[in-house]
């Protein structure tokens, strides 16, 4: 389990395409704290340590998650949002999120709000019946609150600090951004189908 609360920005150092793809993360993460098998949400997605070594790891992804997200767009000297599994007692800062992405949103509009960026994405939809405003969501890891919905759009508002400590300083339209939704709003979904 994750927070959504981004503690290092990684680069992507190696891709490698064999029966998965191997991908080496460079991170500033004390690589001796890291035990081969821990999983690291990399741009929100949880994944296993494969290999470890002087300032990076290495992790295999799946055919599966490929698909099913933006790891494949992914290219040598990529920076992406990383965060450590949660402890037992750690701070909950964010949100409740697993690491398994729902599926992939598309940055559709950004513009400047006072000193943050308002950026509106379109969802499959559907996802778009679990977003709801003021819901949480996980964006390429980063748990961020949903400000409005309409129909298979949603916009959030990125402040100046979370496009410092994130890879959202970079985000453009058209990009593709791993999304999960909130847990807690997939249940109530399924609840409400047997009501």
């Amino acid at each position: 389990m994750f927070t959504g609360i981004i503690t290092d920005v990684g680069r992507i150092a190696a891709l490698e395409k064999a029966g998965d793809l191997r991908a080496r993360i460079e991170t500033a993460y004390d690589v001796a704290g890291i035990d081969l098998g821990a999983s690291i949400a990399s741009d929100g997605v949880c994944l296993t340590v494969v290999t470890l070594g002087d300032g990076w790891y290495e992790v295999d992804i799946s055919a599966e998650t490929v698909s099913k997200t933006n790891l494949g767009d992914w290219e040598v000297g990529h920076a992406v949002n990383l965060e450590r599994a949660l402890k037992v007692g750690d701070e909950l800062g964010g949100h409740i999120v697993s690491g398994h992405v729902d599926g992939v949103a598309e940055i559709v509009e950004m513009h400047v709000e006072g000193d943050s960026t308002r950026v509106t994405f379109k969802v499959p939809a559907e996802l778009a019946k679990f977003i709801a405003p003021k819901g949480s969501v996980a964006l390429n890891g980063t748990s961020l609150t949903v400000n409005e919905v309409e129909g298979d759009t949603f916009g959030v508002n990125l402040i100046s600090h979370t496009k410092d400590v994130t890879n959202w300083g970079a985000a453009k339209v058209g990009d593709r951004i791993n999304l999960e939704i909130d847990t807690l709003a997939r249940y109530v979904a399924r609840l409400a189908e047997y009501s």
